[in-house]
């Protein structure tokens, strides 16, 4: 399989001011696929603009046709998997089937104390996560579901007519950890990494890559436990937070050299952010358009 090329896009910008252009030109540029962070709120960016994910990844479907949509990722940070199933099934319908739900067992920031609530520790996040998924699983495929778990409740849920993908839309499970390894393997068509985070500040490249390998050979013991055939996992890897920080979209060369000892590595997917000027995620455009356009083609 060639790897494939996706960008993240996110959410800070009004749709008639700049936002939908993004989402066309993405199209435009040839990536395999669109995601836009889902959070409430983001780091740097919590005291200007930031719109919600599934109403701009609606009108994202509506301005194209091939690209696909995704969310990277969502989380029960603050998302129900009863009210999340059937948004998702709604765009999933409006997108003629293209949307690829990213998701994760969420983090510390803004989002975990946005509704009121004390933020989980990695624990209870591990334990809701572990409930979420395969609740959310069984609410995109069935028309009818009810259950009583620890966390999460469902009272005969009807989502009718379901999804245009079948059996459900894609899952992409973020997860660095035995547990969520595990439910990408059950549940995932894709898995995702960002790499490991102790190593983003004073890690080197070559350590980050060592640290990858290791994850990606635990995600392959655990699929060998649960008899996972790995060759339909995906793997994808979200740039921007290993040691490499933005190096990577300096040149096409960098580029095509980052990518390239990511795939020997067995990855399907790289992930790189739309250029926001200062950000974490500048970059000059001409040379991100440059490797969107060409870079694909040299990692075949």
């Amino acid at each position: 399989m060639s790897l494939r090329l996706s960008t993240v896009i996110l959410p800070y910008r009004r749709w008639h001011e700049g936002g939908r252009a993004a989402w066309t030109r993405a199209e435009q540029l040839g990536f395999h696929t669109a995601y836009t962070y889902d959070h409430l709120s983001w780091r740097t960016f919590r005291d200007g603009p930031w719109f919600g994910a599934v109403p701009t990844l609606t009108a994202a479907a509506g301005v194209t046709d091939r690209l696909r949509l995704g969310t990277l990722v969502t989380s029960p940070n603050f998302r129900h998997p009863v009210t999340l199933a059937k948004e998702l099934i709604s765009l999933d319908d409006i997108s003629g089937g293209r949307v690829t739900l990213g998701i994760g067992a969420g983090g510390s920031g803004f989002d975990a104390t946005a509704l009121g609530q004390e933020p989980w520790t990695p624990r209870e996040r591990a334990d809701r996560f572990a409930e979420f998924v395969p609740l959310l699983d069984r609410l995109l495929r069935e028309d009818a579901v009810s259950y009583e778990g620890d966390f999460y409740s469902a009272h005969e849920a009807r989502n009718i007519p379901g999804c245009v993908q079948r059996p459900r839309l894609p899952f992409a499970v973020a997860a660095t950890g035995p547990r969520g390894m595990r439910l990408a393997a059950r549940f995932g068509q894709a898995w995702v990494t960002t790499g490991d985070p102790k190593l983003f500040e004073n890690g080197t490249p070559e350590q980050s890559i060592q640290a990858i390998r290791g994850q990606a050979e635990r995600l392959d013991d655990i699929c060998a436990e649960v008899g996972r055939d790995m060759s339909g996992l995906n793997r994808v890897l979200l740039t921007g937070f290993t040691p490499d920080r933005n190096g990577p979209l300096e040149s096409l060369n960098a580029f095509v050299d980052f990518a390239g000892r990511h795939a020997e590595l067995g990855f399907t997917e790289i992930v790189i952010h739309w250029p926001i000027p200062d950000s974490p995620f500048a970059a000059e455009e001409k040379v991100f358009e440059q490797i969107a356009m060409e870079a694909p083609a040299q990692l075949r």
